[in-house]
This record gives C-alpha cells, sequence and structure tokens, in this order.
C-alpha cells in the first residue's frame, strides 16, 4: 500500500525569535546594548513587546543562550543585502581552451600563448589542448615538447593544475593562474 506524499515541515531561516525561542531562561540583551543577565524567557518576551521590538536568539549554543531585542525585520534586511553584496564581490573562476596542433606555426604560437596571458591575467585556468590528427599520433614527443614549451613560457604566472595526459587523439594540460 502506498502512502501519501507528505513534504518535510518547512524549516524557518536565520535565527529562533519571540515564541520560537523554547528555553526557560536567557541571557538578555536590550535595544541599547545593555546586558540585563540572566532572565526567564517570557520576561524578556514582555520586555520586547512594550518595546515594540522582537526578542532574537543571537548564540543559541551559549549556555544560557543569548537573546537580544531588535527589529527582526531589520535584521533580516541587513543580511540579505550582505549575502547579494557578497555574492556581487565573487569571482567565478572560469576554463578558458587554446585549442594547438603539434606542428603549429611560430606566429600562430606566439597569437595562442598572447590570448593564454591575457586568460591568466583575468584570473581564469587555461586548458591547453593539443589535437592530433591522421598519422601526427606517430609523433607524440612534438606534442609533449610543445606543451613543455609553453609550461615554461608561462612558468612565472601560471602553475600546472593538471599533467599532460592523452585522451583518445587529443592531449590536455591545464594551467592555473599564480
Amino acid at each position: 500500500m502506498r502512502r501519501p506524499f507528505r513534504a518535510a515541515a518547512p524549516t524557518k531561516e536565520g535565527p529562533r525569535a519571540n515564541r520560537d525561542i523554547k528555553v526557560p531562561r536567557v541571557q538578555l540583551i536590550d535595544a541599547d546594548g545593555n546586558n540585563h543577565g540572566e532572565i526567564d524567557t517570557e520576561e524578556a518576551l514582555q520586555i520586547a513587546e512594550e518595546a515594540g521590538l522582537d526578542l532574537v536568539e543571537i548564540s543559541p549554543n551559549a549556555n544560557p543562550p543569548v537573546a537580544k531585542i531588535l527589529d527582526l525585520g531589520k535584521l533580516k534586511y541587513a543580511t540579505q543585502k550582505k549575502a547579494a553584496e557578497a555574492r556581487k564581490n565573487q569571482k567565478v573562476v572560469e576554463i578558458k581552451e587554446v585549442k594547438m596542433r603539434p606542428n603549429i606555426d611560430d606566429h600562430d604560437y606566439e597569437v595562442k600563448m598572447r590570448a593564454a596571458r591575457r586568460f591568466f591575467e583575468d584570473g581564469d585556468k587555461v586548458k591547453v589542448t593539443l589535437r592530433f590528427r591522421g598519422r601526427e599520433m606517430a609523433h607524440m614527443e612534438l606534442g609533449m615538447q610543445l606543451l613543455n614549451r609553453v609550461r615554461e613560457e608561462t612558468a612565472e604566472i601560471a602553475k600546472v593544475e593538471a599533467e599532460p595526459k592523452l585522451e583518445g587523439r587529443q592531449m590536455m594540460m591545464v594551467l592555473a593562474p599564480r
């Protein structure tokens, strides 16, 4: 027999406030930051209601838990703003790819290396992919020499994150900025 699907009870975000505080006694700090010491939770709730504010549990793991009288709406707004600011300042590291062939010409190689250096300056990782076609598979050492040349030329601005490895008909190496 199948039971009906019952979703889990929704969990509240943020600290416990007002009637959600289940402990009998709390360490109370009022709206001005004055410490009232350890008092009954009911008494703390009455003080908060008289002030027209909320009783919010600041550090629930303390003994007794520390509760502060403040505006819960303002606290939630401030934490949302802080989280949004942190997300805005976050840098997402992307992996850019530079594709080459084992017998690449000098000028083409320089163009690819300029692009790779630009990616490192932007703080991105670079995946160097070497494509082997046809009979080039017989000369793997040329590919290895080319990847070692890339490694040496970028040594001061990048470090090797993934050593060169062969996957099918292509050889890959990942470099990360220092």
